[in-house]
């Protein structure tokens, strides 16, 4: 089992920053790709990011149009923890922000369905 925890989560105003961390612990790997997804209330789940592990695409990153720019996702093989940092934050951006980790050797990266193991989520505000 892989247990997933964010962190950094809070309340901001537009144009703001925050870093979220994923901190990864149990059977896990450096070649896991990891995964940023969001979910605002009412809407669907949808993908925000992802880095793909080591040994694989060398970690290469993916991003959803909605944050291309104002997003970057990078992670430390070492602590095997995954950060989102967050720019010019708007107000669309409000979400709970979910950290995903997928075991599976291909497939695509933009799907909730490639992740097998899910963090609990952390809230992220920003005000108008």
């Amino acid at each position: 089992q892989v247990q997933l925890v964010e962190s950094g989560g809070g309340l901001v105003q537009a144009g703001g920053s925050l870093r979220l961390s994923c901190a990864a612990s149990g059977r896990t790997s450096s070649s896991y790709a990891m995964g940023w997804f969001r979910q605002a209330p009412g809407k669907a789940r949808e993908f925000v990011g992802a880095i793909v592990g080591i040994g694989r695409i060398g970690g290469d990153t993916y991003y959803a149009d909605s944050v291309k720019g104002r997003f970057t996702i990078s992670r430390d093989n070492a602590k095997i923890t995954v950060y989102l940092q967050m720019n010019s934050l708007k107000p669309d951006d409000t979400a709970v922000y979910y950290c995903a980790a997928s075991s599976y050797s291909s497939g695509t990266v933009y799907y909730h369905t490639f992740y097998d193991y899910w963090g609990q989520g952390t809230q992220v505000t920003v005000s108008s």
